[in-house]
């Protein structure tokens, strides 16, 4: 059985710097056509400064920063997020997940979830619950 987890903790960070290449392929990964992801130069013909992280890698890197922190016995019984700010290839990432609320068993956790860019401006912001397998 894992340690327990007291509300307030910090689980360690989880910090990535998404590539052209890496953007590129999760398109394709995840059939998302859309040209920001992987067209730099239609990204700034739509105003942007750059290819734009899709907005579910952001949460695949805040919920990554949560199931490696808390380890294999646990698991995420619910997820809620937002993106804040949009973020670009090679930026970057800081995915942090802190415990909020702990059940009076242990068994159940609430995390809050922030992912942050270069210059610490949230890209992301949520919540998860997970349960003690």
């Amino acid at each position: 059985m894992s340690a327990g987890f007291p509300k307030g903790q910090k689980l360690p960070d989880l910090v990535v710097a998404p590539t052209a290449l890496q953007l590129f392929r999760y398109s394709a990964v995840t059939w998302n056509a859309h040209r920001v992801h992987y067209d730099e130069g239609w990204a700034k013909h739509e105003g942007h400064a750059g290819l734009l992280v899709h907005s579910h890698l952001h949460a695949a890197n805040a919920l990554r920063a949560v199931t490696e922190g808390l380890g294999p016995d646990w698991r995420l019984v619910h997820v809620s997020y937002r993106i804040v700010r949009p973020s670009t290839a090679g930026r970057t990432l800081r995915a942090t997940a802190e415990v909020t609320g702990v059940s009076d068993d242990g068994g159940e956790l609430e995390l809050r979830l922030v992912e942050y860019d270069d210059g610490d401006m949230p890209c992301l912001e949520g919540t998860a619950r997970a349960a003690r397998r």
